[in-house]
């Protein structure tokens, strides 16, 4: 771990972030080539994945996120919360407004239960962009710690970076999973819908590479960048995906899942960052 740290010190901070979100997007395609070893997987298994999925998202967007947000701020009391503040409700505010405008179908819901403007889109590309919603701000996340970190800026290090990104990329195997077989189970095709599964996570690397160069460019937003990606996070754990793992019996699965999601990215970005 410490020479894949060193590494990523060696390296301009834009590069190293798209290398890291590239990892994260390879383990999407991943878990969505299941698909040609499986027809399909059980709703139990579903929802257990997704509440890990937002176990992972929540517990980044705290250790990773809002706790570096706040540390690195100046001042005392409310003032020294204040970026962390209005960065965590843009963020939330972004996504509350492409959930409004971008067309997209959750996983567990029916086609008549889109969302976002109406269109005669295919319920696959409605699927697709739901997951993508997910990505946005888990990419712009890991890129704005590397540019943190380039900028010497307190509270964010490169090892965190790295365990953010590894964390990710954890949990978007069951995503690519997620993605690609409920679309394998409707009789799309095991190529396609595996295409799909990782398509879902190429705006993983865009959004990360966006994310370094800002805050290289722009170092005292660093705190507002963070607490908005974390605000994005939650915004998407608790509009998306904690109602998708509602929907059956097997809530009590999801929400082990999701305590366990969470177990797993806190002892990563302790352990690691």
């Amino acid at each position: 771990m410490n020479d894949l740290v060193a590494y990523f010190e060696s390296i301009d901070p834009v590069v190293a972030a798209l290398i890291a979100t590239c990892f994260t997007w390879f383990l999407t395609g991943a878990g969505a080539s299941l698909v040609f070893f499986f027809n399909g997987v059980s709703r139990k298994w579903l929802d257990g994945m997704l509440g890990f999925t937002g176990g992972v998202m929540i517990a980044a967007s705290f250790w990773s996120l809002l706790s570096p947000a706040i540390e690195m701020s100046e001042g005392e009391g409310f003032l020294k919360a204040m970026p962390a503040a209005v960065g965590f409700g843009l963020g939330a505010l972004f996504l509350f407004v492409l959930d409004k405008f971008l067309p997209h179908l959750h996983i567990n819901f029916k086609a008549e239960e889109a969302e976002g403007i109406q269109t005669n889109w295919h319920k696959t590309t409605l699927l697709v962009l739901a997951i993508t919603l997910h990505n946005i701000p888990e990419g712009l996340a890991v890129g704005v710690l590397f540019g943190g970190a380039a900028a010497g800026v307190e509270g964010a290090t490169v090892a965190g970076a790295v365990a953010l990104a590894i964390g990710i990329g954890i949990q978007n195997f069951p995503e690519g999973i997620a993605v690609s077989m409920p679309l394998r189970r409707n009789g799309v095709k095991a190529a396609r819908a595996a295409w799909y599964g990782q398509l879902s996570a190429i705006v993983e690397p865009v959004a990360g590479v966006l994310g370094a160069l800002l805050v290289i460019q722009m170092t005292p937003i660093l705190p507002y960048a963070l607490a908005f990606a974390a605000g994005a996070m939650i915004y998407v754990v608790v509009e998306e995906v904690i109602p998708e793992t509602q929907r059956d019996k097997y809530t009590d699965i999801a929400t082990l899942g999701l305590i366990f999601g969470f177990i797993v990215m806190m002892m990563l970005d302790v352990g690691l960052g």
